[in-house]
Protein backbone atom coordinates (compact mmCIF):
# COMPACT_ATOMS: atom_id res chain seq x y z
CA UNK A 1 0.00 0.00 0.00
CA UNK A 2 0.96 3.46 -0.38
CA UNK A 3 2.61 4.94 2.86
CA UNK A 4 -1.15 7.63 3.43
CA UNK A 5 -3.01 4.34 3.21
CA UNK A 6 -0.38 2.00 5.12
CA UNK A 7 -0.44 4.75 8.15
CA UNK A 8 -4.54 5.14 8.06
CA UNK A 9 -5.07 1.50 7.89
CA UNK A 10 -2.33 0.65 10.85
CA UNK A 11 -3.68 0.35 14.46
CA UNK A 12 -3.80 -1.65 17.74
CA UNK A 13 -5.57 -5.11 17.63
CA UNK A 14 -9.52 -4.74 17.87
CA UNK A 15 -10.68 -5.68 21.28
CA UNK A 16 -14.11 -8.05 21.99
CA UNK A 17 -15.86 -5.31 21.17
CA UNK A 18 -15.14 -4.75 17.59
CA UNK A 19 -14.77 -0.77 17.78
CA UNK A 20 -13.77 0.64 14.64
CA UNK A 21 -11.80 3.29 15.51
CA UNK A 22 -8.84 2.43 18.29
CA UNK A 23 -9.55 2.62 21.79
CA UNK A 24 -7.69 4.34 24.08
CA UNK A 25 -5.07 2.62 26.47
CA UNK A 26 -4.98 5.12 28.94
CA UNK A 27 -3.22 2.91 31.97
CA UNK A 28 -0.10 2.89 33.52
CA UNK A 29 1.02 -0.53 33.45
CA UNK A 30 0.10 -3.47 32.71
CA UNK A 31 -0.69 -7.03 33.56
CA UNK A 32 0.65 -10.48 33.40
CA UNK A 33 -0.57 -14.11 32.89
CA UNK A 34 2.07 -15.44 35.46
CA UNK A 35 5.31 -15.22 37.08
CA UNK A 36 7.05 -16.08 33.76
CA UNK A 37 5.77 -14.50 30.99
CA UNK A 38 6.62 -11.15 33.82
CA UNK A 39 10.07 -12.28 34.08
CA UNK A 40 10.31 -12.72 30.35
CA UNK A 41 8.96 -8.83 29.68
CA UNK A 42 11.29 -7.32 32.14
CA UNK A 43 14.44 -9.10 30.86
CA UNK A 44 13.61 -7.93 27.25
CA UNK A 45 13.08 -11.19 25.64
CA UNK A 46 9.47 -10.50 24.85
CA UNK A 47 7.35 -7.45 23.93
CA UNK A 48 4.76 -7.50 25.89
CA UNK A 49 3.63 -4.42 27.44
CA UNK A 50 5.05 -3.46 31.17
CA UNK A 51 4.16 0.10 32.12
CA UNK A 52 3.26 3.17 29.94
CA UNK A 53 6.68 4.97 30.34
CA UNK A 54 8.35 1.87 28.23
CA UNK A 55 4.99 1.19 25.78
CA UNK A 56 2.21 1.29 25.34
CA UNK A 57 -0.71 0.31 22.86
CA UNK A 58 -1.65 4.15 21.81
CA UNK A 59 1.68 4.92 22.06
CA UNK A 60 3.13 2.23 19.39
CA UNK A 61 0.00 2.93 17.38
CA UNK A 62 1.44 6.23 16.55
CA UNK A 63 4.75 5.39 16.42
CA UNK A 64 4.01 2.84 14.09
CA UNK A 65 2.25 5.22 11.89
CA UNK A 66 4.65 7.71 11.47
CA UNK A 67 7.29 4.76 10.88
CA UNK A 68 5.02 4.08 7.77
CA UNK A 69 5.17 7.90 6.89
CA UNK A 70 8.52 8.20 7.05
CA UNK A 71 9.64 4.98 5.66
CA UNK A 72 11.58 4.38 8.64
CA UNK A 73 12.73 0.60 10.22
CA UNK A 74 11.49 1.61 13.85
CA UNK A 75 10.47 4.25 15.95
CA UNK A 76 9.92 5.97 19.46
CA UNK A 77 7.86 8.86 20.73
CA UNK A 78 8.57 11.24 23.51
CA UNK A 79 6.55 13.91 25.55
CA UNK A 80 7.53 17.07 23.20
CA UNK A 81 9.55 17.76 19.71
CA UNK A 82 12.74 19.10 22.04
CA UNK A 83 12.89 15.72 24.13
CA UNK A 84 12.46 14.02 20.88
CA UNK A 85 15.65 16.04 19.94
CA UNK A 86 17.28 15.51 23.25
CA UNK A 87 17.02 11.51 23.54
CA UNK A 88 18.57 11.84 19.94
CA UNK A 89 21.68 13.43 21.42
CA UNK A 90 22.17 11.87 24.16
CA UNK A 91 21.14 8.79 23.49
CA UNK A 92 23.98 8.69 21.28
CA UNK A 93 26.76 11.01 21.78
CA UNK A 94 29.25 10.91 25.03
CA UNK A 95 32.07 12.83 25.96
CA UNK A 96 34.81 13.60 23.98
CA UNK A 97 32.32 13.37 20.94
CA UNK A 98 31.72 16.29 18.50
CA UNK A 99 27.83 17.49 16.84
CA UNK A 100 27.82 19.25 13.75
CA UNK A 101 24.74 21.40 13.34
CA UNK A 102 23.31 23.94 10.57
CA UNK A 103 23.74 27.17 12.26
CA UNK A 104 19.96 27.87 11.39
CA UNK A 105 17.64 26.23 14.05
CA UNK A 106 14.92 26.17 16.47
CA UNK A 107 15.91 28.59 19.51
CA UNK A 108 15.61 25.85 22.25
CA UNK A 109 17.83 23.51 20.05
CA UNK A 110 20.16 26.39 19.45
CA UNK A 111 19.98 26.00 23.84
CA UNK A 112 20.06 22.43 24.25
CA UNK A 113 23.59 22.80 21.48
CA UNK A 114 25.48 25.49 23.37
CA UNK A 115 24.42 25.26 27.15
CA UNK A 116 23.97 22.34 28.07
CA UNK A 117 25.69 19.35 25.45
CA UNK A 118 29.02 21.54 26.92
CA UNK A 119 28.51 20.34 30.33
CA UNK A 120 28.23 16.71 29.38
CA UNK A 121 31.83 17.29 27.40
CA UNK A 122 30.04 17.07 23.74
CA UNK A 123 31.64 19.82 21.59
CA UNK A 124 29.68 21.31 18.53
CA UNK A 125 30.42 23.42 16.09
CA UNK A 126 27.87 25.59 13.54
CA UNK A 127 28.43 25.52 9.53
CA UNK A 128 25.65 28.17 7.33
CA UNK A 129 22.49 26.31 6.66
CA UNK A 130 22.88 28.09 2.79
CA UNK A 131 27.10 27.26 1.95
CA UNK A 132 26.74 23.63 1.54
CA UNK A 133 30.44 23.18 0.56
CA UNK A 134 31.86 24.19 4.05
CA UNK A 135 30.23 21.41 5.97
CA UNK A 136 32.30 18.64 5.15
CA UNK A 137 35.47 21.11 5.78
CA UNK A 138 33.74 21.17 9.47
CA UNK A 139 34.00 17.33 10.07
CA UNK A 140 36.82 16.83 13.17
CA UNK A 141 38.43 13.20 14.00
CA UNK A 142 35.84 13.37 17.13
CA UNK A 143 32.87 14.23 14.76
CA UNK A 144 29.75 11.58 15.40
CA UNK A 145 26.71 13.08 13.87
CA UNK A 146 25.38 16.16 11.84
CA UNK A 147 21.86 17.42 12.89
CA UNK A 148 19.68 20.03 10.28
CA UNK A 149 16.66 21.39 10.04
CA UNK A 150 15.13 22.04 6.45
CA UNK A 151 12.97 24.06 5.86
CA UNK A 152 14.94 25.58 8.49
CA UNK A 153 13.08 27.50 11.59
CA UNK A 154 12.28 30.29 10.94
CA UNK A 155 14.31 31.85 7.89
CA UNK A 156 13.00 28.44 5.58
CA UNK A 157 16.58 27.87 4.22
CA UNK A 158 16.62 24.64 2.46
CA UNK A 159 19.76 21.90 2.89
CA UNK A 160 20.45 19.59 -0.09
CA UNK A 161 19.62 15.90 2.26
CA UNK A 162 21.27 14.00 -0.88
CA UNK A 163 24.27 16.01 -0.60
CA UNK A 164 24.88 16.18 3.35
CA UNK A 165 23.80 12.44 3.50
CA UNK A 166 26.80 11.42 1.17
CA UNK A 167 29.34 13.37 2.83
CA UNK A 168 27.52 11.98 6.52
CA UNK A 169 28.01 8.53 4.82
CA UNK A 170 31.89 9.46 3.52
CA UNK A 171 32.68 9.90 7.06
CA UNK A 172 30.30 7.28 8.77
CA UNK A 173 28.36 9.76 10.66
CA UNK A 174 24.75 9.93 11.99
CA UNK A 175 22.45 11.83 10.04
CA UNK A 176 19.77 13.54 12.30
CA UNK A 177 17.23 15.48 10.57
CA UNK A 178 14.52 17.28 11.79
CA UNK A 179 11.21 16.87 9.51
CA UNK A 180 8.97 19.07 11.54
CA UNK A 181 8.26 22.05 9.26
CA UNK A 182 8.21 19.68 5.82
CA UNK A 183 6.37 16.70 7.51
CA UNK A 184 6.52 13.17 6.40
CA UNK A 185 3.81 13.87 3.35
CA UNK A 186 5.67 16.55 1.80
CA UNK A 187 9.50 15.32 2.77
CA UNK A 188 11.03 12.16 3.83
CA UNK A 189 14.77 12.38 4.84
CA UNK A 190 15.04 8.68 4.84
CA UNK A 191 14.90 8.46 1.27
CA UNK A 192 17.91 10.04 0.86
CA UNK A 193 19.96 9.29 3.22
CA UNK A 194 18.89 10.21 6.92
CA UNK A 195 19.41 7.98 9.48
CA UNK A 196 17.30 9.75 12.06
CA UNK A 197 14.14 12.07 11.76
CA UNK A 198 12.45 14.07 14.23
CA UNK A 199 9.31 15.63 14.67
CA UNK A 200 7.47 18.04 17.13
CA UNK A 201 4.34 16.55 16.75
CA UNK A 202 2.90 19.41 18.54
CA UNK A 203 2.85 21.24 14.74
CA UNK A 204 1.59 20.21 11.71
CA UNK A 205 1.07 16.56 12.81
CA UNK A 206 -1.42 17.44 15.55
CA UNK A 207 -2.42 20.61 13.37
CA UNK A 208 -4.94 21.85 15.87
CA UNK A 209 -3.08 23.15 18.43
CA UNK A 210 -4.20 20.86 20.87
CA UNK A 211 -1.39 18.47 22.11
CA UNK A 212 2.15 18.43 22.75
CA UNK A 213 4.10 15.75 21.52
CA UNK A 214 7.50 14.37 19.71
CA UNK A 215 8.63 11.51 17.63
CA UNK A 216 12.31 9.77 16.23
CA UNK A 217 12.31 7.58 13.56
CA UNK A 218 15.13 5.89 11.60
CA UNK A 219 17.36 3.09 11.98
CA UNK A 220 16.36 0.29 14.44
CA UNK A 221 19.83 -0.19 15.64
CA UNK A 222 19.95 3.70 16.66
CA UNK A 223 16.27 4.09 17.84
CA UNK A 224 16.79 0.66 20.46
CA UNK A 225 19.71 3.14 21.77
CA UNK A 226 17.63 6.18 22.51
CA UNK A 227 14.42 3.93 23.33
CA UNK A 228 16.66 2.39 26.53
CA UNK A 229 17.89 6.06 27.08
CA UNK A 230 14.26 7.67 27.13
CA UNK A 231 12.84 4.21 29.14
CA UNK A 232 15.75 5.38 32.17
CA UNK A 233 15.24 8.91 31.86
CA UNK A 234 11.22 9.23 31.76
CA UNK A 235 10.40 11.60 28.77
CA UNK A 236 6.84 9.70 27.97
CA UNK A 237 4.19 10.17 25.60
CA UNK A 238 0.83 9.92 27.14
CA UNK A 239 -1.07 7.42 25.69
CA UNK A 240 -3.98 10.51 25.25
CA UNK A 241 -1.71 12.87 23.70
CA UNK A 242 -0.31 9.58 21.73
CA UNK A 243 -3.96 8.74 20.56
CA UNK A 244 -5.17 12.65 19.15
CA UNK A 245 -1.80 12.68 17.31
CA UNK A 246 -2.51 9.25 15.72
CA UNK A 247 -5.77 10.29 14.70
CA UNK A 248 -4.27 13.28 13.57
CA UNK A 249 -2.38 11.45 11.13
CA UNK A 250 -5.24 10.25 9.40
CA UNK A 251 -5.99 13.73 7.61
CA UNK A 252 -2.42 14.84 7.69
CA UNK A 253 -2.38 15.02 3.68
CA UNK A 254 -4.93 16.36 2.68
CA UNK A 255 -4.59 19.07 5.48
CA UNK A 256 -0.85 19.78 3.96
CA UNK A 257 -1.95 20.02 0.69
CA UNK A 258 -4.41 22.74 1.86
CA UNK A 259 -2.05 24.72 3.97
CA UNK A 260 0.47 24.55 1.23
CA UNK A 261 -1.72 25.59 -0.97
CA UNK A 262 -2.74 28.72 0.73
CA UNK A 263 0.91 29.09 1.37
CA UNK A 264 1.79 29.47 -2.00
CA UNK A 265 -1.00 31.65 -3.00
CA UNK A 266 -0.22 33.91 0.03
CA UNK A 267 3.33 33.86 -0.76
CA UNK A 268 2.65 34.87 -4.62
CA UNK A 269 0.28 37.71 -3.48
CA UNK A 270 2.59 38.98 -1.21
CA UNK A 271 5.95 39.05 -3.11
CA UNK A 272 6.73 42.49 -4.28
CA UNK A 273 4.49 44.32 -1.62
CA UNK A 274 6.40 47.70 -1.28
CA UNK A 275 6.12 47.87 2.74
CA UNK A 276 8.13 44.14 2.11
CA UNK A 277 12.05 43.88 1.71
CA UNK A 278 12.12 40.56 0.63
CA UNK A 279 10.01 37.27 1.31
CA UNK A 280 10.72 33.59 1.08
CA UNK A 281 9.03 30.32 0.61
CA UNK A 282 10.21 27.18 -1.09
CA UNK A 283 8.07 26.86 -3.81
CA UNK A 284 8.62 30.12 -5.26
CA UNK A 285 11.16 30.24 -8.31
CA UNK A 286 12.93 33.12 -6.47
CA UNK A 287 13.55 30.83 -3.27
CA UNK A 288 17.26 30.65 -3.35
CA UNK A 289 17.27 27.15 -2.91
CA UNK A 290 13.94 26.51 -5.26
CA UNK A 291 15.83 23.73 -7.19
CA UNK A 292 16.13 21.74 -4.03
CA UNK A 293 12.61 22.46 -2.57
CA UNK A 294 11.26 20.70 -6.36
CA UNK A 295 13.84 17.94 -5.56
CA UNK A 296 12.97 16.58 -2.17
CA UNK A 297 9.56 18.35 -1.55
CA UNK A 298 6.06 17.37 -2.47
CA UNK A 299 5.12 21.21 -1.77
CA UNK A 300 6.31 24.16 0.10
CA UNK A 301 5.03 23.46 3.23
CA UNK A 302 3.00 25.87 5.36
CA UNK A 303 5.38 28.89 6.42
CA UNK A 304 5.94 31.50 4.65
CA UNK A 305 8.35 34.63 6.09
CA UNK A 306 9.04 38.26 4.59
CA UNK A 307 11.07 41.11 6.18
CA UNK A 308 9.09 44.43 6.93
CA UNK A 309 11.19 47.17 5.38
CA UNK A 310 10.54 49.33 8.45
CA UNK A 311 12.04 46.90 10.87
CA UNK A 312 11.42 45.96 14.60
CA UNK A 313 8.68 49.08 14.89
CA UNK A 314 6.95 48.28 11.60
CA UNK A 315 6.55 44.89 12.91
CA UNK A 316 5.26 45.47 15.89
CA UNK A 317 2.68 47.17 14.31
CA UNK A 318 1.70 44.59 11.71
CA UNK A 319 1.30 41.86 14.19
CA UNK A 320 -1.44 44.87 16.43
CA UNK A 321 -2.88 45.41 13.39
CA UNK A 322 -3.88 41.92 12.75
CA UNK A 323 -7.58 41.57 12.92
CA UNK A 324 -7.82 37.63 11.91
CA UNK A 325 -4.32 35.69 12.54
CA UNK A 326 -3.50 34.78 15.96
CA UNK A 327 -0.38 36.18 17.92
CA UNK A 328 0.86 32.57 19.81
CA UNK A 329 3.66 30.93 20.59
CA UNK A 330 3.02 27.72 18.10
CA UNK A 331 2.95 27.37 14.39
CA UNK A 332 1.21 24.41 12.30
CA UNK A 333 -2.63 24.61 13.57
CA UNK A 334 -5.93 25.50 11.37
CA UNK A 335 -5.90 28.97 12.66
CA UNK A 336 -3.16 31.23 10.53
CA UNK A 337 -0.56 32.57 13.06
CA UNK A 338 1.76 35.34 12.84
CA UNK A 339 4.90 35.47 15.28
CA UNK A 340 8.01 37.87 15.56
CA UNK A 341 11.15 35.30 15.87
CA UNK A 342 13.46 37.76 16.89
CA UNK A 343 11.23 38.47 20.29
CA UNK A 344 10.18 35.04 21.19
CA UNK A 345 11.30 31.60 19.37
CA UNK A 346 15.04 33.24 19.30
CA UNK A 347 14.87 35.93 21.79
CA UNK A 348 17.79 34.02 23.50
CA UNK A 349 19.96 33.97 20.67
CA UNK A 350 22.22 37.07 20.89
CA UNK A 351 21.61 39.98 18.11
CA UNK A 352 24.44 38.81 16.07
CA UNK A 353 23.46 35.19 16.41
CA UNK A 354 20.44 36.52 15.01
CA UNK A 355 21.72 38.27 12.15
CA UNK A 356 23.95 35.14 11.17
CA UNK A 357 21.07 33.23 10.59
CA UNK A 358 18.87 36.24 8.93
CA UNK A 359 16.52 36.81 11.64
CA UNK A 360 16.38 40.43 11.42
CA UNK A 361 14.42 42.78 13.49
CA UNK A 362 11.68 42.93 11.19
CA UNK A 363 11.30 39.53 10.31
CA UNK A 364 7.63 37.79 10.26
CA UNK A 365 7.12 34.00 10.36
CA UNK A 366 3.20 33.37 9.10
CA UNK A 367 2.19 29.70 9.63
CA UNK A 368 -0.56 29.40 7.14
CA UNK A 369 -3.52 27.76 8.31
CA UNK A 370 -7.08 26.27 6.78
CA UNK A 371 -8.91 29.21 6.12
CA UNK A 372 -10.16 30.84 3.01
CA UNK A 373 -6.83 31.97 1.37
CA UNK A 374 -8.65 35.18 0.80
CA UNK A 375 -9.09 35.95 4.18
CA UNK A 376 -5.72 35.11 5.28
CA UNK A 377 -4.31 37.76 2.16
CA UNK A 378 -6.77 39.94 2.99
CA UNK A 379 -6.22 40.51 6.61
CA UNK A 380 -2.47 40.23 5.86
CA UNK A 381 -2.80 43.32 3.38
CA UNK A 382 -4.41 45.46 5.74
CA UNK A 383 -2.14 44.88 8.42
CA UNK A 384 0.70 45.69 6.36
CA UNK A 385 -1.30 49.05 5.16
CA UNK A 386 -1.23 49.97 8.69
CA UNK A 387 2.54 49.63 9.83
Amino acid sequence: MHPISKAIRIRTDQTNEMEHSSPLFLTSSFCFDNAEDMRAAFADETDDNIYSRFSNPSVQEFIDRMVALEGAEAGFATASGMSAIFGSFMALLKKGDHLLSCNAIFGSTHTVITKYLPKFGIEYSYVPADKPEEWEKAIRPNTKMIYVETPTNPGLDLIDLEAVSAIAKKHNLILNVDNCFATPVNQRPIDFGADLVVHSATKWIDGQGRVLGGVIVGKKSLIHDIYLFCRSTGPALSAFNAWVLSKSLETLDVRMERHGNNALQLAKALEGHPKIKWLKYPFLPSHPQHRIALKQMKNGGGIVCFELAGGLQSGRKFLDNLKMLSLTANLGDTKSIASHPASTTHAKLTEEERLAVNITPGLIRISVGLEHADDIIGDIRQALENC
